[in-house]
């Protein structure tokens, strides 16, 4: 018995560590199509993985950011629909694969951030306004330099206090009340963002308007500089240098 029960464990290690090989080799070819801005066969790798290893949260955040970065480029509301749902179905499954990880937090924050550009309906906007806050502060707790959690709360101040009076007045009624907003904070969390992720097309674009916003126009001016200098390495980042040279423009 003992010989057989030898030989069951020792196939089923073998098997685990073939896997795991598999997933590896499968994660490096997703992160290549990544680096080529080759967003679908990206998404594409990172599912075959999700069949060997369902809870691999890697795999799982970086199919919702895929998903995102898909259905951003999409011209209709449906089609944007189908994929921020799938988008959100991931990272849910990511943070229900460990709620005590930081990339599974800011992956929901980011959902968070993104659903509203779907949602008509007033009280799932307030919600999803105060989640991701929450997300993002999680992300932050479990790791105070994730630069891109920083980002979503820089930009979550910024969007607060930039808000129409009236949005902004439903979203608190809705909720009772929200966490105070600030911009010189959103401007502290932005420009950490920056330090820690120098390539970030994203936050560059939102600190350069912050700073405008905050009557900082000679700020915003050299972040906008250094954006349109900024080498393309995601498929969303022409249009956001785009958007960023166009700002410059006006404001020299």
């Amino acid at each position: 018995m003992m010989k057989y029960y030898y030989l069951i464990v020792s196939l089923f290690l073998g098997i685990t560590t073939l896997r795991a090989q598999d997933v590896n080799v499968l994660l490096k070819e997703a992160d290549n199509f990544e680096k080529q801005q080759k967003d679908q066969p990206a998404l594409d790798k990172y599912k075959e993985i999700l069949l060997i290893a369902p809870a691999n949260i890697r795999a799982l955040v970086h199919s919702a950011e895929l998903n995102l970065s898909l259905g951003s480029r999409v011209t209709d509301k449906n089609g944007m629909r189908l994929y921020y749902e799938s988008a959100a179905a991931f990272a849910q499954r990511a943070w229900q694969a460990d709620s005590n990880n930081a990339d599974a937090n800011y992956i929901m924050a980011m959902i968070a951030d993104r659903m509203p550009e779907i949602e008509t309906e007033a009280k799932k906007t307030a919600v999803y306004f105060k989640d991701e806050k929450r997300y993002a502060d999680k992300a932050l707790l479990l790791n105070p330099r994730y630069g891109k959690a920083h980002y979503l709360v820089g930009k979550w101040h910024y969007e607060l206090l930039t808000l129409p009076p009236l949005k902004k007045a439903a979203i608190k009624f809705l909720h009772g009340g929200l966490p105070p907003a600030d911009m010189d904070s959103a401007i502290a969390h932005l420009e950490q963002c920056k330090t820690l992720e120098p390539y970030f097309v994203s936050n560059y674009l939102v600190l350069a308007k912050a700073y405008k916003e905050n009557r900082r126009p000679a700020q915003a001016i050299e972040v906008l500089k250094l954006l349109v200098r900024l080498p393309v390495r995601t498929a969303n980042d022409p249009a956001l240098k785009a958007e960023g040279a166009e700002l410059l423009q006006s404001m020299q």
